[in-house]
């Protein structure tokens, strides 16, 4: 089996595109067409058909493209232990975690972990699936929610308090409510567009909760960034919120907590590098966490 061969169908497969596909690897498109000749010949079958958005997936390929991207995370896998030294916090940590936690808070806590072990390097993957501990996507995970396989190693970390929160010269202009139902009156929150959170949490029906949006999206970056454009009331991570001083939280009583958990896969157990690692962020997440326990309605 020549991985050289899958390697190159895997990026042709992302990309739709044999250019793309050469540029991303430093090849050349004739070399690119060869390995995707040589690979159809050797699996007996087509892998792609042309259409005008390029090269599209084949019954054959839509089998065998899960497995080579496991082969894929398998030999990204052996790399970093490989690159580890034993005993010592040197190499490369593949990290997952959602939106929030991957742009908002991992990345200062991560510059402090490298200042304390300059040998620790990390990938951070932006993602909430469950499996990429599993499948060895990720060495590390950092989840909102209790793992739900029993196989998994998991550290809880303990609980973040999320509030509502809008920006100072917003509530100047429009009020500060002093009641949900006030808030629903208009169109002024920031909220999800097709997932059910935010409603659960409020306890509202979900069709009143999207005729008081102001904004709609799914995207828990998006919405943190339209609260801190002042476009309205959005849910935040207390903790992250009382970093910025232009924010001011609204309705204490309508709070909200979610669990924080470190997982990692059952194999790294023994893994100098990731336990140390794991130690390290349990550390940073638990100060991080720590304020929204000390924080009292006002």
């Amino acid at each position: 089996m020549d991985w050289g061969l899958y390697r190159t169908f895997l990026e042709i497969a992302r990309s739709g595109s044999l250019s793309a596909a050469a540029r991303t690897l430093g090849i050349t498109h004739p070399t690119a067409r060869r390995h995707l000749e040589e690979l159809e010949q050797q699996l007996g079958g087509r892998l792609f058909t042309r259409s005008t958005r390029g090269l599209m997936l084949t019954t054959l390929s839509e089998r065998i493209l899960p497995e080579v991207a496991r082969i894929e995370a398998s030999i990204g896998a052996i790399a970093r232990v490989a690159s580890e030294r034993v005993g010592s916090v040197q190499g490369t940590v593949r990290l997952s975690a959602s939106e929030v936690m991957g742009i908002e808070v991992l990345p200062s806590m991560l510059a402090r972990i490298r200042a304390l072990h300059p040998g620790l390097t990390f990938e951070l993957i932006l993602s909430d699936s469950e499996t990429d501990i599993l499948r060895r996507d990720a060495d590390l995970a950092v989840r909102m929610m209790r793992p739900r396989q029993a196989s998994l190693v998991a550290r809880r970390v303990g609980m973040i308090e999320v509030g509502l929160y809008a920006r100072r010269d917003w509530l100047a202009e429009h009020g500060v409510p002093s009641s949900l139902e006030q808030l629903l009156t208009a169109p002024n929150l920031i909220g999800q567009d097709r997932r059910r959170t935010l409603a659960d949490a409020l306890e509202i029906d979900e069709t009143r909760l999207h005729q008081s949006l102001v904004l709609a999206t799914d995207s828990d970056v998006a919405q943190i960034a339209a609260v801190r454009a002042g476009l309205g009331v959005g849910v935040m991570q207390v903790p992250l919120a009382g970093l910025e001083t232009d924010l001011v939280r609204v309705l204490h009583d309508l709070d909200h907590k979610m669990e924080v958990w470190l997982v990692t896969h059952p194999d790294l157990k023994s893994s100098a590098l990731v336990q140390n690692a794991m130690a390290a962020l349990y550390a940073e997440l638990k100060s991080y966490i720590r304020p929204a326990a000390r924080t009292a309605p006002c």
